[in-house]
């Protein structure tokens, strides 16, 4: 268990010294200058030269990305040009947009795609099985972006039991939920419709084994298998998936963030890119990195968890 762990945190740090390298590549080869971008057409050479360097844009890339990496690892992630207030102050506040978004949108597809998936295995090869199959094959098609609107004019527009977008912040707790209400079923839908073929395909997979088929030639129903022997043993696929669209509600919700008017990261990195906000843009796409190796690594660490033959490695 020791030499497994050990591994997965070496190769934690590994991608996340690449993702930082390929990130600051990028952002350095994005054409325009964000000085001139800040002062307009008509600033002087010497204004430009002394934003650049309040901005620290003055040294070599080499320079710059240590300085970048340094300030990171202290929790500095430098000045916006665009807002002059610390990045990470900007981070802070609209994390407690993206990340309760996140985790909303996650829950209700969880919670939607397990019994559905299980209800699906369950009676294979049936009405019920073919229903279940069409309905999350429609859920996957359908873009999210789409949905959103349809549910804003439904449910905002018609009904008005929603806002049609904006945050109101968790003084109000209850106010809050509700406004996220939307943008999470939005996200959920195509992720539960995934979630529940997962669960689906690696159910069925565990119930063709030899030990299911003993289970069930010692007298067990086909539910009491599913309960006791094979849910567990089919979960390892299924956590990938859980983990890897955490990950994506964390990072990938900025269409979704734009739709609903909602100030989380996606919106952030959005503003930041046409404002060319360059420290904002490297040092946001950094964390929403670190967050998604950091996830694959917890459910790593989940699979040894589920997985008993793991720990011994």
């Amino acid at each position: 268990m020791a030499r497994y762990l050990l591994i997965r945190a070496l190769s934690l740090g590994l991608s996340l010294v690449v993702a930082s390298v390929v990130i600051f590549a990028l952002i350095e080869v994005i054409p325009g200058d964000p000085a001139s971008f800040m002062m307009g057409l008509n600033a002087t050479d010497e204004n430009l030269a002394a934003l650049r360097a309040e901005l620290g844009l003055d040294g070599s890339a080499v320079d710059r990305y240590l300085a970048w990496i340094a300030g990171m690892l202290t929790g500095d992630f430098g000045i916006s040009y665009t807002y002059r207030v610390p990045v990470a102050e900007l981070v802070l506040d609209r994390l407690w947009v993206s990340l309760p978004l996140a985790v909303y949108a996650l829950t209700l597809s969880t919670l939607i795609a397990f019994p559905i998936g299980i209800l699906a295995a369950a009676t294979r090869g049936t009405a019920t099985d073919y229903g279940i199959m069409g309905a999350t094959q429609l859920g996957i098609a359908i873009p999210n972006f789409w949905f959103a609107m349809l549910l804003v004019l439904f449910f905002a527009v018609t009904l008005r039991w929603f806002s049609a977008g904006g945050f109101p912040g968790w003084d109000d707790p209850l106010a809050a939920l509700k406004a996220l209400t939307l943008p999470a079923v939005a996200l959920a839908l195509p992720q539960a419709s995934i979630l529940a073929r997962v669960m689906r395909s690696a159910l069925l997979e565990t119930l063709d084994q030899d030990y299911i088929r003993t289970a069930r030639a010692k007298g067990l129903s086909r539910a009491q298998a599913i309960r006791r022997h094979a849910l567990r043993n089919a979960l390892i696929p299924v956590l990938t998936i859980i983990g890897l669209q955490f990950s994506f509600l964390i990072a990938g919700a900025i269409i979704i963030e734009n739709v609903f008017f909602l100030p989380g990261l996606g919106r952030l990195i959005f503003q930041g890119i046409t404002q060319r906000d360059l420290i904002v843009v490297e040092s946001v796409t950094m964390l929403l990195v670190f967050a998604v190796i950091l996830v694959t690594f917890l459910v790593d660490l989940a699979y040894a968890l589920v997985d008993p033959r793991l720990r011994r490695r």
